[in-house]
């Protein structure tokens, strides 16, 4: 399988397959606690990759400290790594950012982040996996 074949499981392979922690955040839509995840101060280089399925998503040079408690890139790998989508869930209007090989729940974009495109990749760390370089 390559990393452009869409991968399509029901919910109780996931719920089998992933920790508690990953489906929750990855298949619910939840947020681990900021400051907690494994990535959050992680400065290896890699590339990072969706927990659910493998698919490359964010290269280590996109990370930055942005110090808002959860990793964050400036963009990801390629515009055909993750989709957006409106989320107005929680009483705010934010984008939240999937996997577009799998469909997991990765995190939020925000448009708070460096110049020059302004863009903020909030990911959760329990959707991500690494590969070194």
């Amino acid at each position: 399988m390559t990393h452009d074949e869409r991968v399509e499981k029901s919910e109780a392979e996931w719920q089998r397959e992933l920790s508690p922690e990953v489906y929750a955040v990855t298949r619910l839509k939840g947020t681990e606690r900021p400051f907690s995840g494994k990535y959050y101060r992680h400065h290896e280089a890699g590339t990072y990759t969706c927990a659910c399925c493998g698919a490359p998503l964010f290269s280590s040079q996109a990370k930055y400290e942005s110090e808002c408690g959860w990793p964050s890139f400036t963009a990801p790998s390629g515009d055909e790594r993750v989709a957006l989508a409106p989320d107005t869930s929680h009483g705010m209007v934010r984008t939240e950012v999937t996997c577009r090989r799998c469909g997991a729940h990765l995190g939020h974009l925000f448009d708070d982040g460096p110049p020059p495109s302004g863009a903020r990749y909030c990911i959760n760390s329990a959707s991500l996996g690494f590969v070194d370089d």
